[in-house]
């Protein structure tokens, strides 16, 4: 299954994997478990006791070798590539498609960054391979660790949904970081000091940030804007596409990254 996405930072999803559970606190009001049971049995959603059952979908593998316009694919959005049930050999066929789609690029999110170190040397990383760890609070900067040891091309954060405040943040080859409050139901709240840590560590290091959204039960409502502004920096190689893909966003491009600014209010 392959999907325009509304995800800020990302175009389409591709899932050849589908299903996961909880490792973390993170975790706890998982978007893609409450997908899957509300569409159990529609739109290639499977219907069993477990709906979200990790699952491999090899009908999928060769979805994106179909597209004829270069894209941005988050892959695995209702699961998690590095899960322990999925195979290594099934990996390596996911992975071998993305080499097989240069003209795409692709982003895989993890939670499980033991697995994808105890895989790097198994791996061939192709360039348009762009692989992120989630962390949520500081108990769980490790993955950032363990993402910086492997060989993956370009690196990249995710602390969404924050869930406590990370300080003196360590950036060393680490290419890109987004920001996120936690959105839906019984959605627990971010802090704006915790953003500000995590953009003051991005502009001393000149990394770019994205801030994704504060969240909320109604996250549409609480909006984007951090300090007045909308942050959507993104390194180059991506912010043509996300400014066609959200064009709403008002991406504009400079030499180092994509950086855009809305005066108005904080949200």
């Amino acid at each position: 299954m392959a999907q325009n996405s509304k995800i800020e930072w990302t175009e389409v999803t591709w899932n050849p994997v589908t299903g996961c559970n909880k490792v973390s606190p993170g975790c706890l009001h998982c978007y893609a478990e409450r997908i899957a049971y509300r569409f159990a049995g529609m739109h290639g959603y499977p219907k069993r006791p477990n709906h979200f059952a990790v699952t491999l979908h090899p009908e999928r593998l060769e979805q994106p070798l179909k597209w004829r316009k270069p894209r941005i694919v988050f892959v695995n959005s209702m699961s998690d590539l590095f899960h322990e049930e999925i195979p290594i050999d099934f990996i390596q066929q996911v992975i071998s498609i993305m080499r097989a789609a240069p003209t795409h690029t692709f982003q895989v999110l993890t939670k499980r960054s033991m697995r994808l170190l105890e895989l790097n040397d198994q791996i061939a990383w192709p360039e348009n391979l762009w692989v992120g760890v989630s962390v949520e609070d500081k108990t769980f900067t490790f993955r950032i660790d363990h993402l910086r040891q492997t060989k993956a091309k370009v690196k990249f954060l995710s602390f969404e949904p924050l869930l406590g405040a990370i300080r003196h943040l360590d950036l060393e080859d680490i290419q890109w970081v987004i920001v996120g409050g936690e959105s839906g139901p019984k959605s627990r709240p971010m802090k704006e000091e915790w953003v500000l840590d995590i953009k003051r560590n991005c502009s001393d290091a000149s990394i770019p940030f994205f801030f994704k959204q504060w969240g909320g039960v109604n996250k549409k409502r609480n909006g984007r804007k951090l300090g007045g502004r909308i942050w959507d920096e993104t390194p180059p190689q991506v912010s043509l596409a996300l400014r066609k893909a959200h064009p709403n966003n008002g991406l504009e491009q400079d030499a180092l990254y994509t950086r855009t600014s809305q005066p108005g209010r904080s949200a």
